[in-house]
């Protein structure tokens, strides 16, 4: 009996076996490398590497303002994200939630969005936001808004902003898709019941969506901040950063210090301190998500 079940067991590992070894091979060790590279100084090239312990951690604590910066730039944009992004996705969520004339074609607009490639997405936004033909300045100027005009992605001003409200219109199909999916899940006879003991709709979204689409939001949230805080393709598609640093994040600062400056092991410790920062902000989410519960 006990050999049957080492068989049994033995033949489910050898199942796994295939899918562990890819994952080892393509996330574990990757992951893995990065943090003894972490502590060292190399160039990505030369054979050698030379130990610099905590070195690469305390000059990026202590002395790399450019890479701070980064991290508010992309904390502006997760900002605007969490609010005015998820608003707009909740709003259309409610209202594709209803038997709205049309409504599978809505949902298919605006899902659209997400599923383009972020170049291409950057490469339209790059020509709606040109100084001297753009969409948008032909547009101010149409409405009589013409002093307004300008070269929105080589603004130091108007850069970051521009730049977010692009990462806002592609990003909203995936909240919009995954809220509209947590409001058809709510059993309809909840609804049914409180207006027959006649709660108003403001009272039904208090005590009856809120509380059972807690668990979404944190989700929707979550899943902002991550994709957010990692922004990357629209950013090289547009403004490459610039102008100066004024829309660099973390993603590109940590790819300029590994190719453009050849400090592997420095943009190691950089990968390790912004995915330390990133779990760090999603306990916190879910740590907040489980109190909000038991409110």
């Amino acid at each position: 009996m006990n050999f049957q079940k080492i068989r049994h067991l033995a033949g489910n590992y050898i199942f796994v076996l295939p899918a562990f070894l890819l994952f080892a091979t393509f996330s574990l060790y990757p992951f893995l490398k990065v943090f003894q590279l972490s502590v060292m100084s190399w160039d990505g090239i030369s054979p050698e590497m030379t130990y610099v312990g905590l070195g690469n951690f305390k000059d990026l604590l202590l002395d790399n303002p450019v890479f701070w910066n980064s991290m508010g730039n992309a904390l502006f944009v997760t900002v605007l994200a969490l609010t005015a992004q998820n608003l707009l996705a909740l709003v259309l969520a409610f209202l594709c939630d209803r038997d709205i004339r049309g409504g599978n074609i809505y949902r298919v607009i605006f899902y659209l969005p997400p599923v383009l490639s972020g170049i291409v997405v950057g490469l339209i936004w790059n020509w709606i936001y040109d100084g001297n033909y753009g969409l948008l300045n032909h547009f101010l100027g149409f409405i009589g808004l013409g002093d307004l005009s300008r070269a929105w992605l080589s603004d130091p001003k108007t850069a970051l902003a521009a730049v977010a409200v692009i990462h806002m219109w592609k990003g909203f199909g995936w909240g919009f898709v995954i809220l509209l999916a947590g409001l058809q899940s709510i059993p309809r006879e909840l609804y049914e019941a409180a207006r027959v003991d006649g709660a108003n709709s403001w009272t039904v979204f208090r005590n009856i969506t809120v509380p059972l689409m807690i668990p979404v939001f944190v989700l929707v949230s979550i899943l902002t901040i991550l994709g957010t805080m990692q922004i990357f393709d629209i950013i090289i598609a547009t403004t490459g950063g610039g102008p100066g640093y004024h829309t660099e994040v973390p993603i590109t600062r940590i790819v300029q210090t590994m190719v453009g400056s050849s400090q592997f092991g420095y943009a190691c410790a950089m990968g390790v301190v912004f995915g330390v920062i990133l779990l760090v902000v999603s306990m916190i989410q879910i740590r907040v998500s489980k109190m909000m519960r038991q409110v």
